[in-house]
Formats: C-alpha cells, sequence, structure tokens
C-alpha cells in the first residue's frame, strides 16, 4: 500500500440567464470579474471550469470546492447570470457562435462542426497522484470496470435541448459521439499507450493528447490518473463522496498491482453496455455487475455502491474516509440521482425553469425553491376524456377533478398523449421479454408476459404510516393465534374462538408443530386490502403459507421506471431495491440452533411449473442464495444439504419455501426416497428451518379471517387499526340462516379457496348459481364464509386506446423476523373489466404501487 495520495478536482459548470434560466454565452464577461489560475474557459462560451488545489483530506476538498463555487456564483450574480453543476441544462440554443475564442477550440469547431455546435454538456473531473505514467495505466486497467457505479452517482442530465432524454445522464451519449471518449482499452505500460497517441495524432483524428477522452486515463499535463466519467453534481456531498471513492479506488488497485495480482478481463464490450445502462439508468433503475459469478448479470444500484464501498473499505478506513464516505453514499441511495431530483421538479408544473432554479440553489448549497402549489384543474386531463366513474375512484374525484397529489402524474401522462402510453407499452412489453418476467396462470397454460398496467397507483405518505400500524399488528395477533393453536388452545379454551377452526377443514395441520418456539411461523405474510371510500382501508384476505408478489413488485417499479422515466413524483417514492435485502434479514432470524458455520439460506420451489418461478428467481438471485427443488435435497447425518451431479453437497440452514405443503409432503428427495421424513427429523433436531412453516394454513383460512378483531382484542388487548370487511361464518346457524336469505347480495367464499376460485358474487351470479351454492352451504356449512359486497375503488388503467376504471386492491407484505416490519414493495392487483376479482388466474394484472415519501 502507497499511503493516501493527494486529490484535485475540475469542475465545469453552466452560466445561466437569471431571467429566462437558458444557457448563456457569457462566460467572458463572468472571466473578466475573475482572477486567479482557478477559472478557465471552456469549448462552449456558456460553459466555466474551477480547478482546486491538491488535497490532502475530504474535508480540505470540500472547503476548496465550497469558495469557488461561491467565488463564481459572487461574480455571476451582478450581470444576471447564474451558474449551475449538472451534466446538462434543460434549454440550450447550439449555433456556431457559442463556441469560445483561440485557435484550439477553432479547430475543433472546423473538425468536430456538430459534436463542438453541441457540446453543452458538463463533467467533473478528479485527479489523484500516482508516482509514474507506467503506474498510472495498470491503475486504469484497474478502476475501469467499477466506473459505472461512478457515473450512476453523478448522473444529473436527464434533459436535453428542452426534451427529457429518458436517460439519467444524457450527457454520457453526447460525450461519447466523440472518437476518443469511453472505456479505455487494454494497454501495458505507458509507451503503449504514447504510441496508442501518436497513432491518433498521425490518423487526423485528435490533434493533441488532451483531446483522449477516455473515461479514465492518466493526465495529458498532471502526473495523476483522471477519471472523466462523472456528471457535474448540483451537490457538494456528491463530489466530495466520488473523490472519496475514486481516491479509495485508485489506492486498492495499487495494491492489487503491488502483490503482482494481475488486472480483471472483462470485455470492452461488456464495460461499454455497463456504462451505457449507468446512463440510462442512474440510481433509480439496475445497473450491470460485471463481477458476478455468473457472469454479467442486472443488480440494484444500492447492491452494487455497496459491493464497491465493501471493495475499498481498507484504504478509505487508512486515509480516515470510512465513516463519511458510507455515510454520504447511504444518504445519496435514499436521495436518488439528481437526474430524478430534476424531474420531480418539473413534475410539479411542468417548467423548466422549475428545474434550473431547483439546480441553481443545490449548486450553492441553499435550500430548494418553494414552487406555489398547482390550482386543480378545471377540466380533466386530455388523457382521462370520456372517463366514466361509478362509486369511489382513487384518481378522479366528485366533480371531475384530479386528486392533488395525482395532478404531477396526469400532467405528466398528457405530455406524453395516448399514443405515447401505447408505444411505452410496447417498449415494456420487450423489456419483459428480454427479462423474462414471466407468469402462468395454470399448470398447463403457456408462461405469458406479466400484465403490468404503467399508470402507476400512489399511496400517499399519511395512508401508509396508518398502514404500517395497522399490518404490523395483525400479523402479531396471527403469529400469537398460530402458537397457541399448534400449542395451548387457549382462545379455544376462552370461548374466544370456535373448536372446529382447529382442523383440517380450515387448514389445520399435523405438522404445525415442528415450528421450534420462538421462531416466527409467517415470516413472510401477504395481506390483501381494499378501499371502499377515501378514508377507509379493509383488509379482505391474510395469505400465510406462500404469498407471491414480492418480486413482481420489485419487477414492477423496474419496468415503469425503465420505459417512463420522466413520471417522477415531486416528493419522491420509497425505494424498493433495498426490498430483498430486507427479506434475507428476515430468513436469517429464522437460523435453526444448530446451524453450520455459514447460515446458508436457499428457495424452496417446484422449479419452473411454478406460476411464479421468475419471482423465486429473482428473490433468490437478488439475496445471493440458491433457488433449488425440493429433488436436490438430501438429508446427510441429520443435516439438509443441496446436491447437483458432479458437485460436493452444500448444507443448508433455512429453507424460504415457495411450494405448498401437500407438494412438498409427496416429493422425492435427490435419493429418490420420500423426502419429508428426513426433513421432518433435521426439523426437529434443530439443523434446518423452514419458512413460512407448515401448518400455515389455518391462520388464513377464510373462516379464521372472521375472528380477527376478536383475536386482536385477546391475544394483544389492543382495538383493531384496521377494519375487517364484515363477514359471516356458516358454521354459526344464525349467521347461516342470514346467508341463505341474502345469497343474491352477499360474496360467497369457500373457506379453503385461493385465486379467486370459486367465489360467488350474489348480485352478478345468475339464479341457477346462487342455487347452486346454497345447496353447498346447506350440506357443508362450515366449509362456507360469507362477506358485504365492497365496491372496491377503481383506478384509471390503460385499456388499448383510452384510461378506463378498474377495481384495484393492494397486496402489501409483512416481514416478520426480529420484529414485524411492513416492506415498501406493495402490489396492486386489477380487475378485468367489469370484474371485482383482481386475481391473476382470473384474468387480473398489476400496477406498480407508488409510496410517496
Amino acid at each position: 500500500m502507497s499511503g493516501t495520495a493527494r486529490i484535485g478536482i475540475e469542475e465545469e459548470f453552466h452560466v445561466v440567464d437569471l431571467a429566462t434560466r437558458r444557457a448563456a454565452p457569457e462566460v467572458d464577461a463572468l472571466l473578466g470579474r475573475l482572477s486567479g489560475e482557478h477559472f478557465s474557459p471552456e469549448l462552449q462560451r456558456s460553459l466555466v471550469e474551477t480547478n482546486t488545489l491538491p488535497c490532502w483530506t475530504l474535508d480540505e476538498l470540500r472547503v476548496e470546492i465550497v469558495r469557488l463555487r461561491a467565488e463564481l456564483a459572487g461574480a455571476a450574480h451582478p450581470l444576471g447570470l447564474g451558474v449551475v453543476a449538472a451534466g446538462s441544462v434543460p434549454l440550450t440554443n447550439p449555433s456556431d457562435n457559442d463556441v469560445s475564442h483561440g485557435d484550439r477550440y477553432a479547430l475543433m469547431q472546423r473538425e468536430y462542426q456538430m459534436l463542438a455546435r453541441e457540446q453543452h454538456i458538463c463533467g467533473v473531473q478528479f485527479h489523484v497522484d500516482v508516482p509514474d505514467r507506467d503506474l498510472a495505466i495498470r491503475v486504469v486497467q484497474w478502476v475501469a470496470p467499477w466506473l459505472p457505479v461512478l457515473l450512476a452517482l453523478s448522473a444529473s442530465s436527464p434533459y436535453w435541448q428542452g426534451a427529457d432524454s429518458g436517460y439519467a445522464s444524457s450527457r454520457t451519449l453526447v460525450w461519447q459521439r466523440w472518437p476518443t471518449a469511453g472505456p479505455p482499452g487494454p494497454m501495458a505500460d505507458a509507451a503503449e499507450y504514447d504510441a496508442l497517441i501518436a497513432a491518433l495524432v498521425a490518423s487526423g483524428t485528435i490533434s493533441d493528447p488532451g483531446m483522449v477522452y477516455f473515461d479514465v486515463r492518466p493526465s495529458a499535463h498532471l502526473p495523476t490518473v483522471e477519471l472523466r466519467i462523472c456528471d457535474a453534481c448540483p451537490l457538494v456531498d456528491d463530489v466530495v463522496l466520488l473523490a472519496g471513492m475514486f481516491r479509495a479506488l485508485v489506492s486498492a488497485a495499487r495494491t492489487e498491482i503491488d502483490a503482482g495480482a494481475p488486472p480483471p478481463t472483462i470485455r470492452h464490450e461488456l464495460l461499454r453496455a455497463a456504462t451505457w445502462r449507468a446512463a440510462r439508468a442512474g440510481l433509480e433503475s439496475e445497473l450491470v455487475d460485471l463481477y458476478s459469478d455468473s457472469g454479467p448479470r442486472l443488480a440494484s444500484p444500492q447492491s452494487m455502491v455497496r459491493t464497491l464501498l465493501d471493495r475499498i473499505r481498507d484504504p478509505l478506513e487508512e486515509a480516515g474516509d470510512w465513516a463519511q464516505v458510507h455515510a454520504l453514499a447511504e444518504v445519496a441511495l435514499a436521495r436518488g440521482s439528481a437526474a430524478a431530483r430534476q424531474r420531480r421538479a418539473f413534475g410539479l408544473r411542468g417548467e423548466y425553469q422549475d428545474v434550473v432554479d431547483t439546480l441553481l440553489a443545490a449548486t450553492q448549497g441553499e435550500p430548494l425553491p418553494r414552487t406555489p402549489p398547482q390550482s386543480a384543474p378545471s377540466r380533466l386531463p386530455s388523457v382521462l376524456a370520456g372517463y366514466e366513474v361509478s362509486g369511489y375512484d382513487e384518481v378522479v374525484a366528485a366533480g371531475g377533478r384530479v386528486q392533488p397529489h395525482y395532478g404531477w402524474l396526469f400532467r405528466a401522462l398528457d405530455r406524453l398523449g395516448l399514443d405515447g402510453i401505447r408505444m411505452r407499452e410496447a417498449e415494456r412489453d420487450s423489456e419483459q421479454r428480454a427479462r423474462g418476467v414471466t407468469f402462468r396462470v395454470s399448470d398447463d397454460a403457456e408462461d405469458r408476459l406479466f400484465p403490468l398496467d404503467l399508470v402507476p397507483r400512489i399511496v400517499t405518505a399519511d395512508d401508509w404510516t396508518n398502514l404500517q400500524a395497522g399490518l404490523t399488528q395483525r400479523v402479531r395477533a396471527l403469529e400469537m393465534f398460530l402458537a397457541d393453536v399448534y400449542g395451548e388452545r387457549a382462545a379455544i379454551a376462552d370461548g374466544v374462538l370456535p373448536a372446529s377452526l382447529a382442523s383440517p377443514a380450515h387448514g389445520w395441520s399435523e405438522h404445525g408443530g415442528l415450528a421450534r418456539a420462538g421462531m416466527a411461523r409467517a415470516a413472510v405474510s401477504g395481506i390483501d386490502l381494499v378501499r371502499d371510500r377515501a378514508d377507509e382501508w379493509l383488509v379482505l384476505e391474510d395469505n400465510l403459507r406462500v404469498p407471491s408478489g414480492i418480486g413482481y413488485a420489485i419487477t414492477s417499479r423496474r419496468l415503469v421506471r425503465s420505459v417512463l422515466p420522466e413520471l417522477e413524483p415531486p416528493a419522491g417514492v420509497v425505494p424498493v431495491e433495498g426490498v430483498p435485502e430486507l427479506l434475507y434479514k428476515t430468513l436469517l432470524a429464522a437460523m435453526p440452533p444448530k446451524a453450520g458455520p455459514d447460515g446458508t439460506v436457499a428457495v424452496l420451489s417446484v422449479g419452473e411449473f411454478d406460476s411464479a418461478w421468475f419471482e423465486h428467481q429473482l428473490l433468490a438471485e437478488s439475496m445471493g442464495a440458491p433457488v433449488i427443488r425440493p429433488a436436490e435435497l438430501a438429508v446427510l447425518d441429520g443435516v439438509v444439504h443441496h446436491c447437483l451431479p458432479g458437485e460436493q453437497p452444500r448444507r443448508l440452514d433455512v429453507l424460504y419455501r415457495r411450494l405448498d405443503e401437500e407438494t412438498l409432503l409427496a416429493s422425492d428427495g435427490a435419493d429418490g426416497r420420500p423426502l419429508f421424513p428426513a426433513l421432518r427429523a433435521a426439523m426437529l433436531d434443530g439443523t434446518v428451518s423452514v419458512v413460512n412453516a407448515l401448518g400455515n394454513g389455518v391462520g388464513d383460512d377464510k373462516a379464521v379471517y372472521a375472528y380477527l378483531p376478536a383475536m386482536i382484542k385477546y391475544y394483544l388487548g389492543e382495538r383493531p387499526l384496521l377494519a375487517n370487511v364484515p363477514t359471516y361464518h356458516c358454521a354459526d346457524a344464525e349467521q347461516r340462516s342470514e346467508v341463505l336469505n341474502r345469497l343474491d347480495e352477499l360474496v360467497l367464499k369457500p373457506v379453503d379457496g385461493y385465486g379467486g376460485v370459486g367465489i360467488v358474487i350474489g348480485p352478478h351470479a345468475e339464479a341457477d348459481e346462487l342455487a347452486a351454492v346454497g345447496e353447498h352451504i346447506r350440506a357443508e356449512p362450515d366449509r362456507w364464509v360469507a362477506q358485504e359486497l365492497v365496491q372496491l375503488s377503481t383506478h384509471p388503467t390503460f385499456a388499448g386506446d383510452r384510461l378506463e376504471p378498474r377495481a384495484v386492491d393492494l397486496r402489501a407484505f409483512v416481514f416478520n423476523g426480529e420484529r414485524p416490519e411492513v416492506a415498501p414493495a406493495a402490489l396492486t392487483r386489477v380487475a378485468p373489466a367489469g370484474s371485482m376479482i383482481v386475481n391473476s388466474s382470473r384474468g387480473g394484472g398489476a400496477k406498480d404501487t407508488w409510496i410517496l415519501r
């Protein structure tokens, strides 16, 4: 290790007219008010550059950045100008007259034409000292594969010449048009690099070494390695973060080089692809993981940033930078990219001046300007023309006005238009095919694309806070019920619950007693909620066996962000990318007492025949866990192992069960013999945990649902925070009589039904259908419940050529490890036209659900 090196930066800024918020070619007047070597012109006369002194510490660097920004702004303001640190500004007027004076710039204008005229982009360059150019070349090879992560952190240029580019960093697209821009190719030493430059000059492609614009390179005029890939950053914090990370990357590379390790071998084409993906995504969608054991794959920006931090932790700690860089990285991930913040500013009113005002304030470290609230529109947006509401609609209020928290969204959709939405649906389908986002309705059906509507549903922060409290309360009560029904049965003894609930007819299983005391039986719960008016959410159903939808909720966000990046809420959305990590933490909490030293988690699935196979793969990969089938399991010496032909058996400690109990009981293991007897013995011996626990069916039985309010009062001594849909258990003679008298008014459900199977909606049923269900109820009353008909809220859904109201529910997920916690990845399910049944098996679809910060 060579010790901590000095670092310096060059920041580029846009000069804007404070009256019009347009780029202003006034750098000569601005520089006339500045003195010293720290300020200089750029190719365009609307750009200016600052250069810090070399600094030993990040705190020194921060002081330098703030000082130079303040001097620059102080000189600009009397001229009616402002300065913006961002990859681009929305409003520019490219022309030949905008290029700065000087022979070098004149040559560039003559040679490169459009490239020079359109160079209205700004970056930030970082210089880290290295002792010699040969070492600099070797460091370049080491750090290059991680540069897309730094680009994603810096992305700040969504707008290009008065339009949303669809990219987080449009600057990258403009920059990489230059013939010598992009990732560096493999080179051994400075001699090879210098020979390349000489060849480029001889070819007439460039006129001097300073025109080599690789993403990282030996500096053309300093003894440093220079990082050039990053957009200019509005916030000083982000500049300091990138400086600390890049210096640590250089230091880590030098350590590897000193140890004689070979440089990483990643194809140049893949590095270019990863750079493109980072420019497209920023921190709002997936990046390319070039270091995955299974080859390049998509991964969340959160996991990529944290992986990089782990890789450079030693040099960060040696420099005394770890605490500061780690904290700044977590803040940056929570806040989202500068590109997303600009889109949020634009979404308030659809005005670019709001974007520039936000950038001006951020560049100078001032509070963000407050934009006057947009008054409610006097008419519906054009994309909602002909939208007819009956009942409670979550977007269009009585009187035909869009609810205030949806105003920004429908202004954005109006700018896109119905034809634009249709085009984005085609992009969505292409993305799904590329990612394999499929769903199987039944065992005999072919896989189909996941039916995702692109108009997001919004849950306000206040609503979500209330839902979190009610959902965690409900799961706490259900956990206590499961422990009780497989234990003392105190609630039955005290007359709170009928004894009939503790029977196989209601999901009770003899294997429910295998879960050990203290372990959460319902580690993952899916609670279905409906809304029948603005101020009331009702729980429709509890799912405690193998609830699906978490992965599809995560994927829905990725798909919508990918094809509709301009939909960025002003307040921001709670991110979903950390949900697999939260799930993994929940599963680790179920680690058995006799776990192996590695504490291994696996996802247990029937495989590609499962309707949610895509989700099983996604969650397993996101957690870094294997996805396995029962036929790959063997219990060796009382310990469960994953056994594949030709490989050493691998111990497994926690099985995240994504197959139903009956399938697991009937499965054979890797040795061809019934798996369950040996698995049962391992569970009892404490060498493996299976979650969700067997026997959980009794917790989501529809008859048990009817008693949830009583359970909450009995087990917790609390008032229920979320209401049930009024439910009648037909085993009770009095309730059965009412149900039979009101068959045409109620919703009739078999207690063991799932996926909407067997449900009869009385007001929509034919007379013979009602008569048949009446006979079933009389014959087996204990197997039926009835519920009051709830008019599900509706939400605008794209139907090919228009938006129309469709009934929706909400599946929220509660993870119960050390304590219940509601995941921010909720899945809105959408019923087909004219229906109130949202299940995918009955033709339903889904929406991305945006929980506002």
